[in-house]
């Protein structure tokens, strides 16, 4: 398995782009979710409304477990500069005929496969780690009273983005194995979301409880949003048994057309 990532990591390590992709998500992942707390004492200090009854500084944005699934919520949109690199790493291979080389040199199109998928578990496993130690640090930064119960009360939507971000990643790679050009896989993957969005709006009203089943909304379900709690309305502040059943059913599905594609494309 080591062996398979290190093949795959060693022609991405050569690519320009992929370390200038990698480290604009990084810096603005990290930029982004550190600095929410200070942005929004700014705007209050130039003078916005936030209402009579809201209070900045008294919102626990970064507190101990809020900055669990508050980070982890505003982290989940940055997975698309993230599957840019997926994009990349797929793309190549057909249009430098690497993955043909690959074929020929003794990888089974199965061993091929692994590597991408294995990529895909690196790239979302160093964006948890990311997450994870900005959440704690801010966490310990702005927690009035750090108690060691309360610290890590919330931890498990870490598991959630890491499949969140994973099940993303999956259908970019099944994309660019099936159109296998960068520019209009990029298009597709960005107007998927919008896509989805219209047949949600016209199906809404007739079959609300097949919304849920839909790849996009699927993802999203994993974490919800957690912010209007701070002005009193309910929220849902627990992962979903539900909503991870379904993001796994598309992450099998999405990995399985890869396989098929892979199995019958004339490399």
């Amino acid at each position: 398995m080591l062996h398979l990532l290190s093949i795959d990591l060693k022609k991405l390590t050569n690519y320009r782009t992929f370390w200038i992709v990698c480290g604009l998500y990084f810096l603005t992942l990290g930029f982004t979710t550190a600095s929410g707390m200070e942005f929004l004492k700014w705007l209050a200090s130039k003078g916005a409304d936030f209402g009579a009854t809201i209070n900045i500084n008294r919102i626990p944005l970064y507190h101990f477990p809020d900055v669990w699934q508050n980070l982890i919520y505003i982290s989940g949109f940055f997975k698309l500069i993230l599957a840019f690199m997926v994009v990349i790493s797929i793309t190549n291979e057909f249009t430098y005929r690497t993955i043909r080389q690959n074929i020929i040199d003794g990888m089974s199109r199965a061993e091929f496969l692994i590597s991408k998928v294995l990529t895909n578990v690196m790239l979302s496993a160093l964006s948890c780690a990311m997450v994870f130690l900005i959440a704690l640090v801010t966490g310990m930064i702005y927690t009035p009273e750090l108690e060691l119960a309360y610290m890590f009360a919330d931890v498990g939507f870490l598991g959630a983005y890491f499949l969140e971000v994973f099940t993303f990643l999956s259908y970019t790679l099944m994309l660019g194995l099936l159109i296998q050009r960068s520019g209009l896989t990029i298009v597709v993957l960005s107007l998927s979301a919008m896509i989805e969005a219209i047949i949600k709006a016209n199906i809404d009203d007739t079959l609300p409880w097949l919304i849920q089943f839909f790849p996009m909304e699927a993802i999203s379900n994993l974490v919800t949003m957690p912010f209007p709690k701070y002005v009193f309305q309910e929220v849902q502040d627990y992962v979903s048994i539900a909503s991870v059943a379904i993001a796994t059913g598309w992450l099998l599905f999405f990995n399985y057309i890869s396989y098929l594609k892979l199995q019958k494309s004339d490399l």
